[in-house]
Parts: structure tokens; C-alpha cells; sequence
């Protein structure tokens, strides 16, 4: 049996165990969670750094997957360097336990590479790859966040469609609010997901965050059939430039900061949100319906 044969025969046995496995008791079973954007530059990625450390300083068990595969920075912007990265494990060299690498506050971080344009078109024998590490993991999750890269490129469209809950991260610029429109759009009429959560990022107050909300649910309620839920805002904070410049999460650098106070609130209201039951619970299922998708 050629190679990508025998990585989807153990995809398919793993999908099964993960599928009874979850039928069996919903307890324990991971949230994946995607952040992703329309636009470049509104700061997707630095809200996922700090999500994830404000989710694991409430005691949960936190992982970054950092899906921007071909433009990554999750590494950059905690100051990290990592020796192995996503292009070792698709290629066979090394394991995920050995690419994983250690954050703030315990957040495993899965990190990727810049520069390798090959990696943002992933074939379905890297998919199944990334399944079968998965599986082989065994140490306990709470929550999988993953960075998706901007736009509505396929990767970026499997990973939000197959994860169970998809935040969409807009700025008050006109630019960021139309294409985080376009993102839900396509994720809508192509892949057949209704519900998303939308943080606005960078905006000078609440006001402001209700605005974009206001305008992205009008157009929706216009056009597609979705459901848009407001799940926060992070506000204009100049520590957050500086905490970038250290190459430190705001977080953990200005602890009292506005916008790290708005992170621990952000995620309070995460954990706080139902997760989706159904097909797309837990891991398994999420890698099920990736390869599924791709």
C-alpha cells in the first residue's frame, strides 16, 4: 500500500475511535477554536498569543496551532525559537511532541514557517499527516486554538470550517470590515457554516466595536443566512505595540494594561459561550471534517 494509502486507513480508524470515544461522554473533549481575518494586519495573531495565555491562567490546558503556514509569526510575537517547526513533522522528520514548544503560562504552540509557499496548498497526504499526529498525541487538551492565515485561501477556509467555533477579528477600518464580511460569506455559501463570533480588535471603545458589529449584521441579515455574535473588543492600547517590539505578550508584560485586562475578559466570555454539539466536536471530529473539506 503506497503511503498515503496507509496514513488514510489510520485516519479512518482514528476518526472512528475519536467519533465513539465522544458519543460516549462529552467531558474533556477539546475546544478548536479558529481565529482568523479577512485582512492582514488587524492583529489576529497577537489576539490568539494572548488568548491563549489568558485560557491557561484560568486552568485550562491550552494549544496554538499556528496554521499561517506560510507567513507564521505566532513564534515571533512570544519570542520564541523554535528548532523544528509545521514542514519537519508534514515531512516525516519529526514528531509533533518534538516540534511542540513551550509558551508563557504553559501554552504548547505548534509553530510554523515563513517563506515556504508551498506549505499554504497542503495535499492531502500532509493532511493526513497532521491527522495522524494528532492522534498519536496523547497528552490532555482543553482548547486547540488555531491562526489561520488572512483571507479566503483554502487553508485558511478548512481550518475555519472544520473547527467547532470560528472567531472573525475586525478593525474599524472600512477595509477589514468588508473583508471579514467576504470571510463569512464564503464560509457561508461554501462550506456551510452559520455561526460565527466577532471580536473587534483596536477600536477606541465599546461604541466603536457595536458600530462594526452593527454593520457587519446588517449586510448579513441582507444576504446570507448567518448568525454573528459580538464576543468582545480589545481597545487601542500602546502597550500592546510595545509588548510587540519586546516580542512579549501584552498580557504578560503590562499585566494591568486596558488591553490585557480586555483579554481576560475575552476569554471568560469564550469559555462562557456553548460550544456546538454535533458533527464537529472534539479533535477527531475536527480532523475529520478537514479532510473531508480539503
Amino acid at each position: 500500500m503506497d503511503q498515503a494509502g496507509e496514513l488514510r486507513q489510520r485516519a479512518r480508524a482514528a476518526i472512528e475511535r475519536g467519533v465513539h470515544a465522544a458519543a460516549a461522554a462529552r467531558v474533556g473533549v477539546p475546544r478548536v477554536v479558529a481565529v482568523t481575518s479577512g485582512k492582514g494586519g488587524v492583529g489576529k495573531t497577537n489576539v490568539t498569543a494572548n488568548l491563549a495565555i489568558a485560557l491557561a491562567r484560568r486552568g485550562l490546558r491550552v494549544m496554538i496551532l499556528d496554521a499561517d503556514l506560510g507567513l507564521a509569526n505566532i513564534d515571533v510575537v512570544l519570542g520564541l525559537k523554535p528548532q523544528y517547526n509545521v514542514e519537519h513533522l508534514l515531512s516525516g522528520e519529526r514528531a509533533l511532541a518534538e516540534i511542540l514548544v513551550e509558551g508563557p503560562a504553559g501554552v504548547r504552540i505548534m509553530p510554523a514557517t515563513s517563506g515556504i509557499e508551498r506549505l499554504t496548498h497542503m495535499d492531502e497526504t500532509e493532511r493526513l499527516r497532521l491527522l495522524a499526529a494528532f492522534e498519536q498525541f496523547e497528552d490532555p487538551l482543553d482548547v486547540l486554538l488555531i491562526d489561520t492565515g488572512a483571507g479566503i485561501s483554502p487553508n485558511v477556509m478548512y481550518f475555519a470550517a472544520a473547527a467547532q467555533q470560528t472567531i472573525v477579528v475586525a478593525t474599524p477600518e472600512p477595509t477589514s470590515i468588508t473583508d471579514a464580511y467576504a470571510v463569512m460569506k464564503v464560509l457561508s455559501t461554501t462550506y456551510g457554516e452559520d455561526r460565527f463570533l466577532l471580536l473587534a480588535n483596536n477600536v477606541p471603545n465599546e461604541k466603536s466595536a457595536r458600530k462594526i458589529f452593527d454593520d457587519l449584521t446588517k449586510v448579513s441579515g441582507r444576504y446570507l443566512n448567518i448568525s454573528i455574535d459580538l464576543l468582545g473588543f480589545i481597545p487601542t492600547d500602546p502597550n500592546i505595540q510595545r509588548a510587540v517590539r519586546g516580542r512579549k505578550a501584552v498580557i504578560d508584560m503590562f499585566p494591568q494594561a486596558a488591553a490585557s485586562l480586555a483579554f481576560g475578559q475575552l476569554a471568560e466570555r469564550l469559555v462562557a459561550t456553548r460550544v456546538p454539539s454535533g458533527p464537529k466536536g472534539g479533535l477527531q471530529f475536527f480532523w475529520q471534517r478537514f479532510l473531508s473539506l480539503g
